[in-house]
């Protein structure tokens, strides 16, 4: 069945546009409201999941970010998978949340991301993009899945804040 005639999940549409809403807000994001909600959100994600009630390109994109957004190893694993799915079903976007969450598992898990798609700052730091594993990967591949090369992710990785 090609993905075309695969009809979208209406309620997996709305749980990733919630997701997306908290995170696209121009107010400062409340992570003590976020995170319960976010968790009830893959909640109700892994029962559309076990029911079988996903079947488009869309619905597992959307399921992907959902688990993107989790607190373990086995969430951002598990968003890897669903955005290799969307990827397989034609979904071209998918390609880069589905480097996102590998990179994402693996520094869950104390490896050196491959893409450079994870930046990050403690307390007094700069932003970093560490571990990173630059030389596993060509920029030829980084851009195959929607990710800049290393020197423009340099350039974005200068750009961001400083801390106060």
């Amino acid at each position: 069945m090609s993905d075309a005639t695969r009809p979208s999940n209406a309620e997996m549409t709305a749980i990733y546009d919630a997701d997306q809403a908290v995170r696209m807000s121009k107010t400062p994001i409340d992570w003590k409201l976020v995170r319960p909600a976010d968790r009830a959100r893959r909640t109700r994600t892994q029962e559309l999941l076990g029911t079988g009630s996903l079947h488009s390109a869309d619905d597992f994109y959307h399921a992907a970010y959902v688990y993107q957004h989790g607190d373990l190893p086995e969430d951002y694993l598990t968003a890897h998978a669903l955005a290799v799915i969307a990827a397989a079903r034609g979904k071209p976007a998918a390609a880069w949340i589905a480097a996102a969450t590998l990179d994402r598992y693996l520094q869950s898990i104390g490896q050196p991301q491959i893409y450079g798609t994870q930046f990050r700052r403690s307390t007094g730091s700069d932003w970093s993009q560490e571990p990173y594993r630059r030389d596993l990967l060509s920029d030829a591949l980084r851009r195959a899945n929607g990710v800049p090369p290393i020197a423009e992710q340099e350039e974005k990785r200068k750009g961001l804040p400083t801390q106060p």
